[in-house]
């Protein structure tokens, strides 16, 4: 989404205008964004500042500030690993490494073939069942080093990039 289409600047514009009668629209308008590009870049924060009325500064402390929104594209598949207390201390740092090791990233970023992006996680709230990784919103509970060849072949079967 480096330079924006017509169309994509039309779609955000209506997704402001969707908004428009909101108290305090901001999330919702980000959110509707992320779900329709997978990410928020720094021109589409400032089409939004100009539709809302919200500075720059804002929308991007926003974006940066909470794990779900992405400056940068992500992957086919978006792996999030907690490194909440719980998780951490039954050993979810090891597993990023295996993941990070294995897919040759390090967390918070993409493989080049746009298939997986690596996220360490503060707090997933799947305490009981640490550590735990989610993928694509699917939670994987009391992981081990030794699953993670077997998660990554499962969904690099399931095919390319978008």
């Amino acid at each position: 989404m480096t330079r924006l289409s017509e169309a994509a600047v039309a779609q955000i514009n209506e997704i402001c205008a969707r908004h428009a009668d909101e108290k305090t629209p901001l999330m919702m308008i980000l959110s509707d964004i992320q779900k329709e590009y997978g990410y928020i870049p720094l021109e589409v924060q400032e089409i939004v500042s100009e539709k809302t009325g919200i500075s720059v500064a804002e929308i991007y402390g926003v974006v940066t500030f909470y794990s779900f929104f992405s400056l940068k594209p992500k992957g086919k598949y978006v792996i999030g690993c907690c490194l909440g207390t719980a998780c951490y201390v039954k050993g979810a740092q090891q597993i990023v490494d295996k993941f990070s090791e294995l897919l040759d990233i390090a967390p918070g970023e993409t493989t080049e073939d746009g298939l997986f992006t690596l996220d360490a996680l503060r707090c997933i709230g799947a305490c009981g069942i640490a550590p735990a990784v989610t993928i694509n919103g699917k939670v994987y509970p009391k992981l081990t080093t030794a699953d993670v060849p077997k998660i990554i072949e499962e969904y690099s079967s399931l095919g390319g990039a978008n």
